[in-house]
């Protein structure tokens, strides 16, 4: 996949991760419409990056703002050639995350997904291709102490990044799966958990413990290289993939790992 001449749609484009693989793309020669709930935001970063670019505020979990996303771009750029489904929220802690807590994950960190590949897959099934880029989180291969939503539904995005490509890869489409862990952004430095409890504490101390916490333009410059690789799995840190490997070769002891780990962090 050359990124020079794409049109490219990029979800939560206000800031961090976002806003750092819109100025990757852009500057690789990509025209990029990029999409943020800060619609102040993502109108700053998108004027920062010239006529290639345009921001838009707007909820991506609402279907109608999705094909308006789709619509602008075709209108202005062409026809959409990569998605990147990047828009991520945390959640709750355990047992005691509340419905709505729960509800707002799945929308965001899923069902949104689901939304916008419902949206352009039958477009790119007539063109032979199209890409779908999602950024889960090394919780969706691993888990997240301290925050069930978020761990469960970066489960949910991998499984449906899997499945997509399972399904349209032999038909021309191609998907990735971003898996990071720590990444210095308004999530990281905001709370996994938004407000201030000892689950929030133990969340982040999960995160930063466990590596290196990488500059969102470090993340991009990983992300663009994996996707003109056309690689699915795309890590940033590259030991998430020892530890994966831990957890499928011997479950019992990756979750008395786990465990004793988490005791660890609580001391």
């Amino acid at each position: 996949m050359e990124i020079s001449g794409k049109v490219a749609i990029v979800t939560g484009a206000g800031a961090g991760i976002g806003a750092a693989l819109a100025r990757r793309l852009v500057t690789g020669g990509a025209r990029v419409v990029l999409a943020d709930l800060d619609s102040n935001a993502v109108a700053a970063v998108a004027d920062s990056l010239g006529a290639d670019a345009i921001g838009i505020g707007g909820d991506v979990v609402d279907e109608k703002v999705i094909q308006g996303l789709i619509d602008r771009a075709e209108a202005e750029f062409g026809p959409v050639d990569l998605y990147f489904a990047n828009a991520g929220i945390g959640g709750g802690p355990g047992l005691d995350s509340t419905e709505a807590q729960w509800s707002a994950a799945l929308e965001v960190n899923v069902l949104a997904h689901v939304r916008a590949a419902r949206l352009l897959v039958p477009s790119w099934l007539e063109r032979g291709s199209g890409y779908f880029i999602t950024t889960a989180s090394a919780a969706g291969l691993l888990t997240q102490i301290g925050s069930a939503p978020y761990s469960v539904t970066k489960h949910a995005a991998v499984g449906f990044a899997e499945w997509l490509s399972v399904t349209y890869g032999d038909k021309g489409i191609r998907v990735s799966c971003v898996c990071p862990m720590g990444v210095d952004t308004q999530l990281l430095r905001g709370g996994i958990i938004p407000e201030e409890t000892a689950a929030a504490e133990l969340a982040i101390k999960a995160v930063t413990t466990a590596g290196a916490v990488l500059a969102p333009e470090q993340v991009a410059d990983i992300v663009i290289e994996g996707v003109s690789a056309e690689h699915f799995l795309i890590l940033p840190h590259p030991e998430v993939l020892e530890m994966y490997r831990h957890k499928s070769g011997d479950y019992d002891r990756w979750l008395n790992g786990m465990r004793r780990f988490q005791a660890a962090l609580r001391n």
